[in-house]
């Protein structure tokens, strides 16, 4: 595969993905077990065993194996206390799945602006959220990325408010902040184990907390709230949300290589960084004296004066080329072409049709009303500036350093 005159690559013969499981072997020995023991359902060794092996990593007293880290945010959210009509600050810049649960229990997600720091939620626009909802009690906050959120000043303003403080840390599992892990850094925290994660068990996610009630109560819960009679007795509302021990089986075989996966998505996050060198671009930034990130995701930011002019609507796009610039669109176009996967930033909250009714609360305060569009010098809407100028690079382990070269060049090219 060559760079030429032409600025035209051969196409990857075997693509080159996102992210994708790193699979060793283990998994199959524990996977087998289940097998052999005849516990394929909801209960056995492998569940007890990860359970008490994340318990241990994260730091906290107990874990409960779910199905996956949306129902693991699911039974957060509503051991929190959220019900019909309370509002919820978000993340703004996140995935659905970290706001879907407060709608499931009937709340009203209230999304707060990105901060430039690391791409998590603004704790100064949270301040001001407070100000504009001030009876608002609950806070869900996601790890974009695998980025630690500015987790100390968040707390100080939630306990300020009496409010509670539910981490999403889906993407984060094994990221540090001063020295804790990610997951227990709130009240409330969940971590996920879909089949794109740092470590993978093809589904599953895992409530963590410090509460033994708050721990029993989720167990029930996801085993369909099932009394403890000598029949079928329900006296509350429950769901098929446990993990089965075989998914468990597969977590248990990966979770040894955590640190191994965490040490080979910081040589890619590395390498993108050095080879971007001169260009108009940055990398997805973090805190490096207070916090470590897994590095799930390596993310680029095109400089605004080296943006082409580029349009999205809600379900396309369009862009004019220009000399010496580029756009997100056409970066992921030309990847595509050559057989690699990119992705765009999330495309924040308050940008999505579904809530484009809901609040949305920047530094400066109300983001609707007044204007949609990010302002320079007063920091508002910082994530549909992200959003517009941002995309996720291929950063899957199984990349050699030589495909990651190939790709730094054909980024490279857009710029020409």
């Amino acid at each position: 595969m060559a760079f030429t005159k032409e600025n035209k690559f051969t196409p990857f013969n075997k693509k080159i993905w996102l992210s994708t499981p790193t699979m060793h072997g283990d998994e199959l020995v524990w996977m087998r077990d289940a097998f052999d023991k005849n516990w394929m359902s909801t209960i056995g060794e492998n569940i007890n065993e990860i359970e008490s092996e994340i318990a241990t990593k994260i730091g906290c007293k107990y874990a409960v194996a779910l199905s996956s880290g949306t129902s693991s945010l699911h039974l957060a959210i509503k051991l929190a206390g959220v019900g019909q009509g309370d509002r919820v600050f978000c993340s703004d810049m996140t995935f659905s799945a970290t706001v879907n649960p407060i709608l499931y229990e009937g709340g009203i997600p209230i999304f707060i602006d990105t901060e430039r720091d690391t791409w998590n939620m603004d704790p100064n626009a949270l301040e001001k959220a407070f100000c504009l909802y001030p009876d608002v009690k609950h806070i869900v906050v996601a790890n974009l990325y695998g980025t630690p959120c500015k987790m100390e000043e968040i707390r100080k303003i939630a306990n300020k408010h009496n409010a509670t403080i539910i981490e999403d840390a889906a993407e984060s599992l094994g990221a540090t902040y001063k020295g804790k892990q990610t997951g227990i850094l709130g009240d409330i925290g969940i971590i996920s184990f879909n089949g794109n994660k740092i470590i993978t068990g093809s589904s599953g996610g895992m409530l963590l907390t410090n509460d033994i009630e708050r721990a029993n109560k989720a167990r029930k819960w996801s085993t369909q709230s099932r009394d403890n009679a000598p029949w079928y007795q329900h006296e509350e509302i429950g769901y098929n949300y446990r993990m089965s021990n075989v998914i468990a089986g597969v977590v248990r075989g990966q979770l040894p290589y955590l640190e191994d996966h965490i040490a080979k998505k910081k040589e890619i996050y590395e390498r993108y960084k050095e080879g971007f060198k001169g260009l108009p671009v940055s990398m997805n930034p973090y805190d490096n004296v207070n916090s470590n990130p897994n590095f799930w995701l390596s993310c680029l930011l095109i400089d605004e004066n080296a943006m082409c002019k580029q349009v999205r609507s809600d379900q396309d796009y369009c862009y004019i080329k220009e000399k010496g610039k580029t756009c997100p669109s056409e970066i992921l176009e030309t990847l595509a072409k050559y057989n690699a996967e990119g992705r765009p930033i999330w495309k924040p909250m308050h940008m999505q049709p579904i809530f484009r009714m809901n609040g949305f609360v920047t530094c400066e305060g109300y983001g609707r009303g007044r204007t949609n569009a990010y302002i320079e010098g007063n920091g508002l809407d910082v994530g549909m500036d992200i959003f517009n100028r941002g995309l996720c690079l291929p950063s899957d382990n199984k990349m050699t350093e030589k495909d990651q070269q190939v790709i730094i060049e054909i980024i490279r090219a857009c710029f020409d």
